[in-house]
């Protein structure tokens, strides 16, 4: 393995691995202990943990099998064990941050003093972060990572600045700003609590200052509670070849482009010129001397002249479209007929999706899929269409990247359903039909989910604050389309009220799905439907989902 100019290498990294994923080992059950709902669902620590050791565990098995692999090459294999390996929202943002850090270093030209090139890489990870939320939120981990990376590169600005001192300075503020974080958010100050996603940063921000000065940061002894990000789903990707035409341009050129910064604004500006005239899909992205330049063209030479003169083009990478299109087509044609992909959190719930068709992965709070394992069963069931159903709205962002990771890698054409719930799930799937056209089929299972009510019952396991007032432990809790709605001391009538509440915008079809120890629960709230709604139908099933002992649906 090759030493480089900037100081940065493969030991350096894989140590900084090392480091974080033991870090989070230790103290995932406090992370996931955040959680400043009643009911223990919170797996961030979790999340992240499982995340960042894929990543660790991939570099591992592919140096023991090369000893010599470069520091660029193994970038590039953590970066994607990271995304394929990210878990929930929290290792989703995670996994962006990893990805950005150590493509930055790779990128690295060795001009830069080694303490402003970690400092810059830090600010693209947290640039990363933001861009992975699709409305970002203050008082989470974003704010913790924009503190970190703020203070690294404030650090750097020095003359005689050392990466140690950049780590040190960006774990200090990152823990700073995590003891704010109740400020900006409500619901954590409601609760007294920190971020747990924030809190799961420094972790790792410490480990690395500890890898970096050999001195342990001071304890920080975080509040209970968390607040969970959401995150909006993006709009589909086409699949590759599909927007390409005989008589389009022939090619795909990009390249990175290093262009002197007090030039940069008239060169980039004549690139775009020259670039634009030549073909189409042009972008041109970048700053502070490095630009990413991409752009479809018939004349690969002119593209790649038109960066020379602007300054120096390097990683340069041409496509043919022609073969890519071809081996598209190839790969599509293995693949025949539609399949549905189903996150199921119990054993019933597993049987009710395979009887239904369904390839089911198993998931639910503390056990959510990988995005890797999501991607296999895309790619694996064989299906040319593949419809997703999360399931869970911690899910959703992961089914996303894989879903998006299978069309670009194996032509499969995949649509995520963005389900929050199980029971949207099921009403998803028992509309499902093969025989339509793939885009009505996808709009008729997502108007279904849509339109599908949902709510559950279960038992609060810690003192907490909700929407619909303060609980104790061994309370009933109501859940409406995922809040806390009722608060009560007997599940009978906290489900009742549930069903109630939902079937008062009217409906045709209550769906019960008990989960473990509910099924006596189960059959008294659906003779009380049948008692007071006789023009509604029932249909109960035996779900074994854990901690919540109901799951309704009306529709």
């Amino acid at each position: 393995m090759e030493p480089v100019t900037h100081g940065i290498t493969l030991d350096a990294v894989a140590r900084f691995v090392d480091i974080a994923t033991d870090a989070l080992s230790e103290a995932r059950e406090e992370i996931d202990a955040l959680n400043v709902y009643p009911v223990p669902d919170g797996d961030t620590g979790t999340n992240m943990f499982l995340t960042v050791s894929a990543a660790r565990d991939e570099l591992r098995a592919a140096r023991a099998a090369d000893p010599d692999l470069g520091l660029e090459e193994g970038m590039a294999l953590l970066a994607r064990a990271a995304l394929m390996g990210a878990r929930g929202n929290s290792g989703v943002i995670l996994s962006q941050m990893l990805r950005a850090y150590v493509t930055h270093l790779a990128g690295a030209d060795g001009e830069q003093p080694r303490a402003r090139t970690i400092a810059a890489a830090m600010s693209s990870a947290t640039d990363a972060s933001y861009a992975a939320v699709g409305t970002p939120v203050e008082g989470t981990i974003l704010t913790v990572a924009r503190a970190a990376s703020d203070a690294a590169l404030a650090s750097a600005e020095g003359g005689h600045a050392r990466a140690r001192d950049v780590f040190t300075a960006a774990a200090a503020a990152a823990r700073a700003a995590l003891s704010k974080t109740p400020e900006q958010l409500d619901v954590l100050a409601q609760a007294g609590v920190v971020d747990a996603g924030g809190r799961g940063l420094t972790v790792v921000l410490d480990a690395v200052e500890t890898t970096a000065t050999g001195r342990r940061p001071m304890p920080y002894t975080a509040p209970i509670g968390t607040h969970h990000i959401r995150v909006s789903t993006p709009s589909s990707a086409a699949v590759p070849g599909d927007d390409l035409t005989e008589d389009g341009p022939g090619y795909e050129v990009m390249y990175l482009l290093d262009v002197a910064p007090e030039l940069e604004d008239a060169a980039i500006g004549v690139l775009r010129e020259e670039l634009a005239a030549l073909g189409d899909s042009l972008v041109v992205v970048g700053g502070d001397g490095l630009w990413n330049v991409h752009v479809h063209v018939d004349d690969v030479g002119a593209a790649i002249e038109a960066g020379i003169t602007a300054g120096r083009p390097y990683r340069i990478r041409v496509t043919h479209f022609a073969e890519q299109v071809a081996e598209h087509r190839q790969k599509l044609s293995t693949r025949t007929g539609r399949k549905v992909v189903a996150v199921a959190a119990g054993p019933g719930l597993t049987e009710l999706f395979e009887s239904a068709g369904a390839v089911v992965v198993p998931g639910g709070p503390g056990q959510r899929p990988s995005t890797g394992q999501l991607l296999e069963a895309i790619t694996g069931c064989g299906a040319a269409e593949v419809v997703v159903l999360p399931n869970d709205a911690d899910t959703v962002r992961a089914a996303e990247i894989a879903a998006r990771t299978a069309e670009a890698e194996h032509a499969v054409s995949v649509e995520v359903i963005p389900t929050q719930a199980q029971v949207q799930g099921l009403a998803a799937i028992s509309v499902h039909e093969p025989g339509r056209s793939f885009d009505a089929d996808v709009r008729e299972m997502t108007a279904t989910a849509r339109h599908a009510r949902h709510g559950a019952v279960t038992v609060a396991a810690r003192q907490a604050i909700t929407m619909a007032g303060p609980c104790e432990p061994g309370d009933a809790l109501g859940v409406i389309a995922g809040d806390f709605a009722v608060v009560g001391s007997d599940l009978d009538a906290v489900a009742t009220d549930v069903v109630e509440r939902l079937l008062a915008g009217g409906g045709e079809l209550v769906t019960i799905v008990s989960g473990e120890g509910g099924v006596e629960l189960a059959e008294r709230l659906a003779a009380h439907v049948e008692d007071t709604h006789p023009t509604v139908d029932v249909a109960v099933h035996d779900g074994g989902q854990p901690r919540y002992p109901l799951l309704v649906s009306v529709e």
